[in-house]
Protein backbone atom coordinates (compact mmCIF):
# COMPACT_ATOMS: atom_id res chain seq x y z
CA UNK A 1 0.00 0.00 0.00
CA UNK A 2 2.95 2.51 0.69
CA UNK A 3 4.11 1.64 -2.87
CA UNK A 4 1.15 3.29 -4.36
CA UNK A 5 1.35 6.30 -2.47
CA UNK A 6 4.68 7.18 -3.74
CA UNK A 7 4.08 6.01 -7.28
CA UNK A 8 2.11 9.29 -7.94
CA UNK A 9 4.75 11.49 -5.94
CA UNK A 10 7.49 10.02 -8.06
CA UNK A 11 5.54 10.77 -11.28
CA UNK A 12 5.01 13.96 -10.31
CA UNK A 13 8.55 14.77 -9.84
CA UNK A 14 9.58 12.83 -12.94
CA UNK A 15 7.11 14.64 -14.93
CA UNK A 16 8.72 17.91 -13.71
CA UNK A 17 12.00 17.27 -14.26
CA UNK A 18 11.14 16.21 -18.02
CA UNK A 19 9.45 19.86 -18.05
CA UNK A 20 12.35 21.57 -16.56
CA UNK A 21 14.49 20.10 -19.23
CA UNK A 22 12.20 20.39 -21.23
CA UNK A 23 12.31 24.48 -20.87
CA UNK A 24 16.16 24.61 -20.31
CA UNK A 25 16.72 22.58 -23.96
CA UNK A 26 14.20 25.51 -25.43
CA UNK A 27 16.11 28.23 -23.74
CA UNK A 28 19.63 26.96 -24.93
CA UNK A 29 17.55 26.61 -28.52
CA UNK A 30 16.68 30.47 -28.31
CA UNK A 31 19.70 31.75 -26.92
CA UNK A 32 21.84 30.02 -30.34
CA UNK A 33 19.15 31.68 -32.53
CA UNK A 34 18.57 34.89 -32.94
CA UNK A 35 15.24 34.74 -34.93
CA UNK A 36 13.61 32.69 -32.16
CA UNK A 37 14.68 35.30 -29.63
CA UNK A 38 12.75 37.95 -31.69
CA UNK A 39 9.61 35.44 -32.20
CA UNK A 40 9.86 34.49 -28.58
CA UNK A 41 9.94 38.21 -27.09
CA UNK A 42 6.49 38.97 -29.62
CA UNK A 43 4.68 36.31 -28.41
CA UNK A 44 5.54 37.22 -24.46
CA UNK A 45 4.69 40.81 -25.34
CA UNK A 46 1.14 39.62 -26.97
CA UNK A 47 0.35 37.20 -24.11
CA UNK A 48 0.88 40.37 -21.79
CA UNK A 49 -1.30 42.80 -23.63
CA UNK A 50 -4.00 39.93 -23.93
CA UNK A 51 -3.37 39.34 -20.16
CA UNK A 52 -3.72 42.79 -19.28
CA UNK A 53 -7.34 42.92 -20.95
CA UNK A 54 -6.61 46.28 -22.30
CA UNK A 55 -10.18 47.99 -22.68
CA UNK A 56 -10.78 49.85 -25.43
CA UNK A 57 -13.77 51.86 -23.75
CA UNK A 58 -12.37 52.73 -21.10
CA UNK A 59 -12.59 56.76 -21.39
CA UNK A 60 -16.34 55.83 -22.47
CA UNK A 61 -16.89 53.99 -19.11
CA UNK A 62 -15.85 57.14 -17.31
CA UNK A 63 -17.86 59.48 -19.22
CA UNK A 64 -20.74 57.16 -18.41
CA UNK A 65 -19.73 57.21 -15.00
CA UNK A 66 -19.57 60.82 -14.60
CA UNK A 67 -23.07 61.49 -16.30
CA UNK A 68 -24.99 58.92 -14.00
CA UNK A 69 -23.13 61.00 -11.11
CA UNK A 70 -24.32 64.17 -12.33
CA UNK A 71 -28.00 62.52 -13.32
CA UNK A 72 -28.44 61.36 -9.41
CA UNK A 73 -29.04 64.99 -8.53
CA UNK A 74 -32.83 65.55 -8.32
CA UNK A 75 -33.60 69.59 -8.42
CA UNK A 76 -37.60 71.31 -7.91
CA UNK A 77 -37.85 74.50 -7.41
CA UNK A 78 -40.80 76.97 -7.80
CA UNK A 79 -39.90 80.71 -7.94
CA UNK A 80 -43.47 81.87 -7.03
CA UNK A 81 -43.02 80.35 -3.49
CA UNK A 82 -39.71 80.53 -2.90
CA UNK A 83 -39.15 76.78 -2.83
CA UNK A 84 -36.34 74.26 -3.62
CA UNK A 85 -36.18 70.86 -3.44
CA UNK A 86 -32.67 68.98 -3.99
CA UNK A 87 -32.19 65.49 -3.34
CA UNK A 88 -28.98 64.13 -3.87
CA UNK A 89 -28.02 60.57 -3.03
CA UNK A 90 -26.30 58.24 -5.60
CA UNK A 91 -28.77 55.95 -7.12
CA UNK A 92 -32.29 57.75 -6.40
CA UNK A 93 -32.02 59.19 -10.34
CA UNK A 94 -32.15 55.59 -11.57
CA UNK A 95 -34.06 54.07 -8.90
CA UNK A 96 -37.23 56.23 -9.70
CA UNK A 97 -36.83 55.71 -13.34
CA UNK A 98 -36.53 51.67 -13.05
CA UNK A 99 -38.58 51.20 -9.56
CA UNK A 100 -41.08 53.61 -8.91
CA UNK A 101 -44.66 53.69 -9.73
CA UNK A 102 -45.66 56.03 -12.08
CA UNK A 103 -47.16 59.68 -12.07
CA UNK A 104 -50.43 59.04 -11.98
CA UNK A 105 -50.55 56.24 -10.02
CA UNK A 106 -51.30 57.76 -6.57
CA UNK A 107 -53.74 60.33 -5.85
CA UNK A 108 -52.18 64.01 -5.23
CA UNK A 109 -54.03 63.80 -1.52
CA UNK A 110 -52.60 60.58 -1.06
CA UNK A 111 -49.18 61.63 -1.80
CA UNK A 112 -49.27 64.91 0.48
CA UNK A 113 -51.08 62.57 3.06
CA UNK A 114 -47.75 60.37 3.40
CA UNK A 115 -45.53 63.25 2.44
CA UNK A 116 -46.98 65.09 5.55
CA UNK A 117 -46.17 62.23 8.12
CA UNK A 118 -43.03 60.72 6.69
CA UNK A 119 -41.14 63.95 7.27
CA UNK A 120 -42.69 64.49 10.93
CA UNK A 121 -41.06 61.42 11.72
CA UNK A 122 -37.83 61.92 10.00
CA UNK A 123 -37.72 65.35 11.59
CA UNK A 124 -38.17 63.53 14.65
CA UNK A 125 -35.82 61.58 14.42
CA UNK A 126 -33.03 64.26 12.89
CA UNK A 127 -33.08 65.72 16.42
CA UNK A 128 -32.23 62.75 18.34
CA UNK A 129 -28.57 61.56 17.01
CA UNK A 130 -28.02 59.70 19.98
CA UNK A 131 -30.76 57.35 18.90
CA UNK A 132 -31.22 57.23 14.85
CA UNK A 133 -28.05 57.27 13.11
CA UNK A 134 -27.01 60.80 12.34
CA UNK A 135 -25.53 59.57 9.11
CA UNK A 136 -28.95 59.06 7.77
CA UNK A 137 -30.86 61.86 9.43
CA UNK A 138 -28.82 64.62 8.66
CA UNK A 139 -30.84 67.66 8.46
CA UNK A 140 -34.47 68.66 9.00
CA UNK A 141 -36.74 68.86 5.67
CA UNK A 142 -38.90 71.88 5.96
CA UNK A 143 -42.51 70.87 4.33
CA UNK A 144 -45.06 73.12 5.33
CA UNK A 145 -48.62 71.49 4.96
CA UNK A 146 -50.58 74.36 4.24
CA UNK A 147 -48.65 75.01 1.14
CA UNK A 148 -49.44 73.57 -1.58
CA UNK A 149 -46.21 72.32 -3.86
CA UNK A 150 -48.22 70.13 -6.40
CA UNK A 151 -48.22 66.90 -8.13
CA UNK A 152 -44.98 66.69 -9.34
CA UNK A 153 -43.08 67.97 -6.42
CA UNK A 154 -44.89 65.68 -3.74
CA UNK A 155 -44.14 62.82 -5.88
CA UNK A 156 -40.60 63.07 -5.97
CA UNK A 157 -40.19 63.94 -2.14
CA UNK A 158 -42.76 60.63 -1.35
CA UNK A 159 -41.00 58.56 -3.89
CA UNK A 160 -37.82 59.48 -2.06
CA UNK A 161 -39.24 58.47 1.16
CA UNK A 162 -40.04 54.86 -0.13
CA UNK A 163 -36.28 54.92 -1.58
CA UNK A 164 -34.64 56.15 1.77
CA UNK A 165 -36.71 53.13 3.50
CA UNK A 166 -36.23 50.54 1.04
CA UNK A 167 -32.23 51.30 1.00
CA UNK A 168 -31.56 51.59 4.32
CA UNK A 169 -34.02 49.40 5.97
CA UNK A 170 -35.73 52.02 7.70
CA UNK A 171 -39.38 52.39 8.88
CA UNK A 172 -41.24 56.07 9.22
CA UNK A 173 -44.43 55.07 9.88
CA UNK A 174 -46.86 52.23 8.40
CA UNK A 175 -46.03 49.66 5.56
CA UNK A 176 -43.58 50.91 2.79
CA UNK A 177 -45.34 51.00 -0.59
CA UNK A 178 -43.13 48.26 -2.71
CA UNK A 179 -42.02 50.27 -5.63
Amino acid sequence: MQSKQTEPRLGVVFYLLKLEQAVIVFCNFISNNSIMKKIVLVIVFIFGLTACHFDKNIASKARQADASNVSDTVRIANEALEYEVIIIDPGFSSWIAGRAKPRGFYSETYLENKNQMYVAEYNSRVLQPQRYNPDLYTMRIDYDPSIHYGYEVNYLIFNYFVYFQTKFNQRLGGIVPFP
